[in-house]
């Protein structure tokens, strides 16, 4: 059905429209057309994000809901059937949106009346301890199904599509003929038999992360990736995701200046094991705060890999190429340093950086 308004244009599926009018009717609204107001929510880069909304028949009010109409190729990324079940899972512990109702292309949620993040937000010390406080919460969550780390398996699965899908021009430019090797070594190098491991969001940009202003509750959404994994695997996104800003002209460039430094990272990191009862020694902050140091290199692949298949499986607006590069380029020049190994990286036209012994 074609909808004009609020800023958007174009055709809502006729299988959404029908569960808007069926929830509509059962909350006792009745929907007219000529007053429903849709917006699209930018910054999201794997589904299309709608708040859609209407006047209710008695009140001086209106119904708003999330309509989420899922992006392409993700079946490549996650088990969408898995993915709902986490979804209902969460909201059965009190966590994010609740399922109102599912179409072919999409779902409807609950919209959740409080702020997105920003990417300034995450740099704001009250809030940085909000999050670490949340983060560390829904690390300890127990959820059903297997508890067994997820993120090597996925990068290696990944791995495997990423060449399928490219030229063997861009297997060389982005050296995916390297990476298998890398992941082992990678492996092998920062597991420790002692890490925590915990059921974790492995997507924490400023995004998925909402607040309201007057009770400061954190809320986190969007739980497509999540899975058990280390968590110094999780708190290595949400650092590594400092450098990123979706609401610019250029999404898709990354600013490694803007990377926490070593108080910046030791302060969030207290504050996430303080929010567990107990004072951290600082031995137990430095030992967590080197692990998540090396968990932004499989970060930095994972989502390396994440933009390449994107760009071959997705329409939006975003350059992942580039982002891919950012990222890849990211892991080359941070290895040495982090692992404290010396050896040349890739070097060439792509603007991977070289590091010579």
């Amino acid at each position: 059905m074609a909808v004009k308004t609020n800023g958007f244009e174009g055709t809502l599926p006729d299988e959404l429209m029908k569960l808007l009018l069926s929830l509509a009717s059962n909350w006792g609204d009745v929907i007219d057309l000529n007053s429903l107001k849709v917006i699209h929510l930018s910054g999201a880069m794997t589904n299309e994000v709608y708040k859609i909304s209407w006047p209710k028949k008695l009140e001086n009010s209106h119904t708003t809901v999330l309509v989420r109409i899922y992006g392409e190729g993700v079946e490549l990324f996650f088990d969408r059937d898995e993915e709902i079940r986490t979804f209902k899972n969460l909201s059965m512990h009190g966590y994010g949106p609740k399922l109102l109702g599912q179409f072919r292309e999409g779902r409807v949620e609950e919209f959740i009346h409080a702020r997105t993040l920003s990417a300034a937000d995450l740099r704001d010390p009250e809030i940085s301890t909000l999050i670490a406080a949340k983060m560390r919460e829904f690390h300890n969550l127990d959820m059903p199904g297997s508890k067994d780390i997820v993120l090597w398996n996925r990068m290696r699965n990944w791995l495997i599509e990423a060449k399928n899908l490219c030229s063997p021009d861009h297997v060389k430019k982005y050296h995916l003929e390297k990476l298998e090797e890398e992941m082992s070594v990678l492996e092998k190098a920062i597991f420790r038999h002692d890490q925590e491991i915990g059921f974790c969001h492995n997507d924490m940009q400023y995004g998925n992360i909402m607040i309201d202003d007057k009770s400061r509750s954190i809320t986190i959404i969007d739980y497509e990736y999540a899975s058990y994994n280390p968590v110094a695997y999780d708190i290595a996104n949400h650092f590594c995701e400092m450098a990123a800003n979706y609401h610019t002209d250029t999404p898709h460039i990354l600013d490694y200046t803007k990377y926490p430094g070593v108080e910046e990272r030791h302060r969030f990191i207290r504050q996430y094991l303080i929010s567990a009862g107990n004072e951290p020694s600082e031995t137990t902050v430095e030992q967590l705060a080197d692990d998540v140091e090396k968990y932004t290199l499989a970060n930095h692949i994972f989502w390396g890999l994440w933009g390449i298949i994107s760009a071959h499986v997705n329409h939006i607006d975003f350059d992942y190429m580039e982002y891919a590069r950012q990222r890849f380029e990211q892991y080359w020049s941070r290895k040495p340093q982090v692992l404290n190994v010396h050896e040349d990286s890739p070097t060439g036209v792509n603007g991977f950086v070289e590091h010579k012994t």
